[in-house]
């Protein structure tokens, strides 16, 4: 059993950055693929990023090159760093933990409550 805890979301003006956090309970946190994923109000929860490891990492096309994802295994967290926030990346932001290396939402066993990002114009 995974639990997860973000941290992190705000308001911020378009441009700007956040960086988001989740803490995992557990001592395999290492073992699992970690993923972001993001629902605005209305619109069906959409991928953004997973990591497997420290460094094998898929993105979203909409946030590559503005997101990115990085885990501390010793820290058991896994964060995604916000750049150039648009107001299109309002949504709750939700971390999720699976064994597989895969970017559907219907593949990740474990979620988070979601923290909120809210981007200004």
């Amino acid at each position: 059993q995974v639990q997860l805890v973000e941290s992190g979301g705000g308001l911020v003006q378009a441009g700007g950055s956040l960086r988001l956090s989740c803490v995992a309970s557990g001592r395999t946190f290492s073992a699992y693929v970690m993923g972001w994923f993001r629902q605005a109000p209305g619109k069906e929860r959409e991928f953004v990023a997973a990591i497997r490891g420290l460094s094998s990492t898929a993105y979203a096309e909409a946030v590559k090159g503005r997101f990115t994802i990085a885990r501390d295994n010793a820290k058991n967290t896994v964060y995604l760093q916000l750049n150039s926030l648009k107001p299109e990346d309002t949504a709750v932001y939700y971390c999720a933990a699976t064994r597989v290396f895969i970017t559907t939402a219907a593949g990740y066993h474990y979620w988070g409550q979601g923290t909120q990002v809210t981007v200004s114009s």
